[in-house]
């Protein structure tokens, strides 16, 4: 037999593509020609499958070979394809069975000796073949624990292109995937080590309710960064579905752990002020890469000290922001990453931060709104919770004898808030209040009262609050009502959310 065909799986951003690798063997001068959109690390694959194959003691097919993969008009990225390509390779010349490979999917990276390398994206690419109907798949030893956590597929794995040869012809078995691991306790920053700050902690908390985002402003040491930090200790754990989604993320971008399970925990990215546009929304030659705010997809994304990010790309979060999705656009085409964020901004007054606050601060008006004005309007009008910090006081700082919440004890309620909002919009396909459309929340049965909303309109009429802006104090009192346990929000849970959209809250609000 001349020609043999060996099934593998292509990403495109985070969706796997079941690919067809063929490998035809004809008379003529030796050559390697290699069809299908391949990148530069694909192209290579044939140095690397040849000297895999003599080291593995396998005899190099001395003829025309034409490797092709299909469907050709979808580019394929990467070296996952090199144990597939000798596999197709070894069963057209003859040397293997191609029986015990129908309906099995390989995937790995060969090394010059013969070793199978594991490879970036192995668990969105298993759960695509198990999406195709294909129930084996065959992976490299490093990423068998994470390929076997895809539902409905049997995972062998393999250290060398030796062993593979070996198991095909019915002469050894393959290697089992390790066993999984006890879950770890979670551990991390607690809300209870916060002193003080009941607004920036009932902002916190609101946001986690209703999957809002939140800017803090305030000098030095109040504590923003210690409560947006604190923030994924009070979120609920990521459920299958997202589970999966964040653990492809952390896949692809090659940053989860060899012997990682499911991510549960919601994800934290703060990136520092200096990190690029591409750092931040995603980007690269070829194949677009998950940027930071795709790696947050399900979780947190702070920016601390947002004034001194570039402002253009402070700008290119207004997007994601609102649809929920990153789409990067390439000569070779488009890249689509998911980017469902809890964003959090922490930012002082200006640029000199005194700690004592405003009455001290030394820089001139104009600099203070140049400093703020970095957080452009548009961008901050797709923040929800928008709120002031003041010094902490020595009463504060020194008290002990009443210790602070835990984030035990705050997740609970959020966790309450957020089944009330689950059970709410689950019909329509929501989890949350954020993700609620304004118009939803503007026709019967959700409609509110005029006299609830009375001041929201005449702020609207007056042009000091957008369209947006409306929509999202309606579904900031939504979630004030769903933590308060009320079915339906109140004309004070509206004044409460225009005060924490509007940066008027206060410490004795929070405390109510």
């Amino acid at each position: 037999m001349s020609y043999a065909r060996v099934l593998c799986v292509g990403l495109v951003g985070v969706t796997g593509h079941v690919v067809e690798v063929e490998a035809d063997l004809s008379p003529g001068l030796p050559a390697v020609v290699l069809t299908g959109l391949p990148d530069t690390a694909l192209h290579e694959a044939r140095d690397r499958v040849r000297a895999a194959m003599v080291n593995s003691g396998q005899v190099w097919p001395n003829r025309r070979i034409t490797v092709n993969l299909l469907p050709a008009m979808l580019p394929k990225h990467g070296s996952a394809f090199d144990l597939a390509i000798a596999c197709a390779l070894l069963a057209g010349a003859g040397e293997l069975p191609l029986a015990p490979m129908e309906g099995v999917a390989v995937l790995g990276e060969l090394g010059l000796d013969g070793t199978v390398r594991p490879v970036r994206g192995v668990l969105p690419m298993v759960a695509a073949a198990a999406d195709a109907g294909i129930e084996r798949v065959i992976v490299p030893v490093g990423n068998a624990r994470e390929a076997a956590v895809v539902p409905g597929v049997t995972v062998g794995a393999v250290d060398s292109l030796h062993r593979l040869v070996a198991f095909i012809k019915g002469q050894g078995p393959l290697m089992d995937p390790p066993a999984a691991r006890a879950a770890p306790p979670s551990s991390g920053p607690d809300l209870a080590d916060v002193a003080g700050q009941e607004l920036g902690r009932h902002g916190l908390e609101v946001a986690a309710a209703g999957g809002h985002h939140l800017a803090m402003i305030g000098p030095p040491g109040a504590g923003k960064t210690m409560l947006a930090e604190r923030l994924p200790s009070i979120l609920p754990p990521l459920d299958d579905t997202s589970a999966l989604e964040v653990t492809a993320l952390q896949s692809i971008a090659g940053v989860l752990a060899a012997d990682a399970e499911l991510v549960r925990r919601p994800p934290f990215q703060a990136p520092h002020h200096s990190a690029s546009l591409a750092a931040l929304v995603g980007g690269g030659s070829g194949l677009a890469r998950p940027g930071a705010i795709s790696l947050a997809h399900r979780g947190v994304l702070f920016l601390d000290e947002a004034p001194e990010f570039a402002y253009l790309t402070l700008q290119a979060l207004r997007q994601p922001l609102e649809s929920g999705r990153v789409v990067l656009a390439r000569s070779r085409g488009s890249t689509e990453y998911p980017a469902q964020v809890q964003m959090v901004i922490a930012a002082n007054p200006c640029p000199c931060a005194n700690p004592a606050g405003d009455q001290y601060c030394q820089c001139s008006a104009i600099a203070r709104r140049r400093y703020l004005g970095k957080l452009s309007g548009p961008l901050m009008d797709r923040i929800d919770i928008q709120i002031r910090l003041q010094p902490l006081g020595v009463a504060q700082l020194m008290t002990t004898e009443t210790p602070a919440e835990s984030s035990a004890e705050v997740a609970a309620r959020v966790s309450r808030a957020r089944d009330a909002a689950a059970a709410r919009w689950s019909a329509h396909g929501w989890r949350l209040n954020a993700e609620v459309p304004g118009p939803q929340l503007r026709r019967a049965p959700w409609r509110l009262p005029p006299k609830d909303t009375k001041a929201l309109r005449a702020g609207l009429e007056r042009g000091s609050l957008s369209a947006r802006g409306f929509d999202r104090i309606l579904r900031l009192a939504w979630s004030i009502a769903d933590l308060d346990g009320r079915d339906r929000p109140t004309g004070s849970d509206v004044d409460e959310a225009a005060q924490l959209r509007m940066g008027e809250a206060s410490d004795r609000q929070a405390g109510r």
